[in-house]
């Protein structure tokens, strides 16, 4: 990983399926059968079963990135058509789990993650197109971004060490060294992400907003209640700054 830097960027980023249960006709008495045979044969008829419907949707499959290059035609307008999004106020999705992208359209079609875009946008998905979705993204990689240099050291030291004082672990136990995250925990991918995004959505966790009421949805917000605004800033600019290199350790950008 290696940082490269530049001017800090201002702050701010199957349902159910009921079964049907045929109800069968009780079968008459064998004195009523003998007394009326005729309707003794029509009652000891079983009701036909009723079939049971098919389920609304199959199981989803792990996502294609080919189908899903086509689903993911309407984000192209604000996270970019390859998921490098240029307006820094909506976050990269290039390289992002596909996994994690499945858990947040999830939580914002259920009203979990409230945004009204992102709801209009997610209403429509079946679970099979957000895997789809999410596997294209998945499949692109995230443009190097830049770091401030004068904030990286202090960014680098809350990224990597934390702050055992105050409560605050290192966002590297998580998200990794290089900022890849951990598709099976679904924590998501950070490294080269815009600055602007990570500041404006760690502001926000600090000032209590939440996104869902489960342990995992939980874990930002009481972290970012423990940061500054100046913690706030070098990580967001250290975290844009973090993008990998080829052999090389993840350092302070130079001039």
């Amino acid at each position: 990983m290696s940082f490269r830097p530049t001017g800090f960027r201002p702050a701010i980023l199957g349902s159910a399926v009921a079964l049907a249960f045929a109800l069968s006709a009780g079968a008459v008495s064998a004195q009523e059968a003998a007394k009326t045979p005729a309707a003794a044969s029509s009652s000891a008829q079983p009701a036909p079963a009723a079939a049971a419907p098919a389920a609304e949707t199959a199981a989803a499959k792990p996502g294609d990135a080919a189908a899903g290059q086509g689903k993911a035609a309407a984000c192209g307008a604000c996270h970019g058509m390859d998921g490098n999004s240029s307006d820094p106020q909506y976050p990269k999705l290039a390289g992002q789990h596909e996994s994690y992208i499945v858990r947040q359209l999830t939580d914002f079609k259920s009203g979990k993650r409230q945004n009204p875009i992102m709801l209009g946008m997610a209403t429509p998905l079946s679970e099979q197109d957000m895997h789809d979705i999410g596997a294209y993204f998945a499949s692109k990689s995230a443009l190097p971004g830049v770091a401030d240099e004068a904030l990286v050291e202090q960014g680098q030291k809350l990224f990597r060490e934390g702050d055992a004082e105050r409560g605050v672990p290192a966002c590297m136990a998580c998200h990794s060294i290089d900022g890849r995250g951990n598709p099976g925990a679904m924590y998501p991918q950070l490294t080269s992400q815009h600055a602007q995004y990570i500041q404006a959505t760690l502001k926000a966790w600090h000032d209590g907003t939440a996104w869902g009421d489960d342990a995992q949805a939980q874990i930002m917000p009481s972290i970012a209640k423990k940061l500054d605004d100046k913690d706030i800033a070098a990580l967001a600019s250290y975290i844009e700054g973090l993008h990998a290199a080829d052999g090389a350790e993840a350092k302070p950008a130079t001039p």
